[in-house]
């Protein structure tokens, strides 16, 4: 009896474990959606929270899916532990060339999936910058052998997460999502 007490009290911990990475990211998002709408307002960098060292720079949409993110100013591993974020290095968002946006394959990302070419991505920054991109394709790569497309080609995004997306260990590959620029406006304008 006491072993079968044991083994079930087992099963609940391995349970909670597995459950405490999608709450925390679905938690966070809701605190980044309060702070971005009030980074927003302001048109500055707010923290979710008082010992954040990221702060919500803008706000992905993909209205055919019903899907929202914050996008957070940090590409830091930790930083990816509460949201997408934009990856040093790359265009920043709305800039000619592309903007490259990393999140984690089974909680903010696990949609990607299901864009398919000519599906529309938007994204709102907090300065109130608005930018519509067209899904273009998409590709898996190695995760060394990945190169944002050049500045040549305009204004794009590309949305990248590990592959495959069912796998439980990481991986070599990654899948991404290639967008283009479509519109361009701000708010009130």
């Amino acid at each position: 009896m006491l072993l079968l007490l044991g083994l079930c009290l087992a099963g609940v911990v391995e349970i909670g474990r597995g459950l405490y990475i999608p709450a925390k990211a679905a938690v966070a998002q809701m605190l980044l959606e309060r702070a971005f709408d009030r980074s927003l307002a302001a048109h500055q960098p707010l923290k979710p929270w008082p010992w954040a060292d990221m702060t919500p720079l803008a706000r992905l949409s993909v209205p055919r899916l019903g899907v929202s993110r914050v996008i957070l100013d940090s590409g830091s591993g930790q930083a990816l532990a509460f949201g997408p974020t934009l990856l040093p290095g790359a265009a920043s968002i709305g800039a000619r060339g592309t903007a490259v946006i990393a999140a984690h394959r089974d909680t903010h990302f696990r949609f990607l999936r299901e864009l398919h070419a000519g599906d529309i991505v938007t994204v709102q920054t907090r300065q109130g910058l608005n930018r519509r991109y067209r899904v273009t394709g998409t590709s898996v790569v190695r995760w060394n052998r990945y190169a944002a497309p050049d500045a040549v080609m305009g204004e794009r995004l590309d949305l990248v997460t590990c592959f495959p997306f069912d796998a439980i260990q990481r991986g070599p590959l990654r899948y991404v999502v290639h967008t283009e620029g479509v519109t361009t406006h701000r708010d009130g304008a």
